[in-house]
């Protein structure tokens, strides 16, 4: 009987430690990200990360639908779904309307960080006085951090010119959120700071850092806007995923990112710095002072941080799902400055692969 028992005991010892040796660790997927040159990107199929492949051709059929350039999505760096519509294609550039804010935004983070300015320092500190037609004593409560946060206070109903004489007072910084194009003198801002021109400046600080090829800054409606071809936006997304770090380099330092898209003023909790942030409880949008109660997309998830811009443009960055979105295109419905019903049912689509 002592035999038997024996033998029992060692023969399950033996079956557990073979069980053990042949078990696979669930280890996460380590994060890619491309070569800086070429167009090398490697991929990952709906099947192997267990998505709906019945639900794709439903969304594609909805983006090309509703006038869309390019898509493409990508699950830890890597790229599971890359579509081109209506005579686009991987080579062609196409704008980022306001989409492109948030490059202006982490610019000025890495001039922060190598000490060349203080987003809390008043922007004529870097300009000088009269860059606005407002009070002198009312200018100067304007900081680079309310431009970013679009609470400067200025006239938002005058277009989109940024000449002093077209950015009048209206109420004093920090006290009004206005969706308002002031921003791009945070461009001025850093050119005058880093003794370059704010090309120059982009271009070696962040382009070249996460191999943004192909793109350039175009001077539209008296705007610059940048344009690029649509896997530029997806390595900016991606980047932005992974809060300003590029494969194991610091790009943009994670305290400042962290602060760019967490709510960065108390009256629209919706915003950072020139980030839109779902998941909060309530939102303004651009030329309104209404204030909408629930998260900026419901059907998204409520992690995540946007690049909207006009007519469409979209950056989606999901941390829980380590997703990046890219859409480009014409607009969907009608003209937008930022926020859509078309953003809400392209996610109900989009969720439609995972859930």
């Amino acid at each position: 009987m002592k035999k038997i028992l024996i033998l029992f005991l060692m023969s399950n010892f033996f079956l557990s430690c073979a069980s053990s040796s042949d078990e696979t660790p669930n280890v996460p997927e380590q994060m890619y990200f491309p070569p800086l040159t070429g167009d090398t990107w490697e991929t990952k199929s709906i099947a192997d990360l267990g998505w709906n492949q019945a639900a794709v051709q439903p969304l594609l059929d909805y983006l090309e639908l509703k006038h869309s350039k390019s898509f493409i999505v990508l699950v830890n760096g890597r790229i599971v779904l890359e579509n081109y519509f209506n005579g686009h294609d991987a080579t062609k550039i196409w704008y980022w309307a306001s989409a492109g804010k948030t490059l202006t935004s982490t610019v000025t983070g890495i001039a922060q960080q190598e000490g060349l300015l203080n987003i809390n320092n008043k922007v004529s500190d870097y300009l000088g006085t009269g860059w606005t037609s407002a009070p002198i004593a009312k200018e100067n409560l304007i900081t680079c951090k309310n431009l970013l946060s679009m609470n400067s206070g200025l006239n938002d109903a005058l277009g989109d010119d940024v000449s002093p004489a077209n950015l009048q007072y209206v109420a004093d910084a920090g006290q009004r959120w206005a969706y308002h194009n002031v921003y791009v003198k945070l461009q001025d801002v850093v050119a005058q700071a880093s003794g370059q021109t704010w090309t120059n400046y982009f271009n070696t600080k962040l382009r070249d850092k996460i191999g943004m090829t192909g793109g350039a800054w175009i001077q539209q409606d008296g705007l610059s806007v940048y344009t690029s071809n649509s896997k530029s936006m997806a390595r900016f997304g991606l980047l932005a995923l992974n809060k300003g770090t590029w494969n194991g380099t610091t790009v943009l330092n994670e305290t400042y990112f962290n602060d760019a898209t967490n709510t960065s003023q108390t009256i629209n909790q919706a915003y950072g710095y020139l980030w839109w942030l779902n998941g909060k409880t309530s939102y303004h949008l651009p030329q309104t002072q209404f204030q909408f109660p629930n998260m900026l997309i419901p059907s998204a998830p409520s992690d995540m941080y946007c690049a909207l811009g006009k007519n469409d443009q979209k950056i989606y960055v999901i941390p829980s799902k380590k997703m990046v979105v890219i859409r480009m295109g014409e607009v969907a419905d009608g003209v937008n400055f930022a926020l859509s019903d078309f953003d809400e049912v392209l996610w109900q689509k989009i969720s439609a692969l995972y859930q």
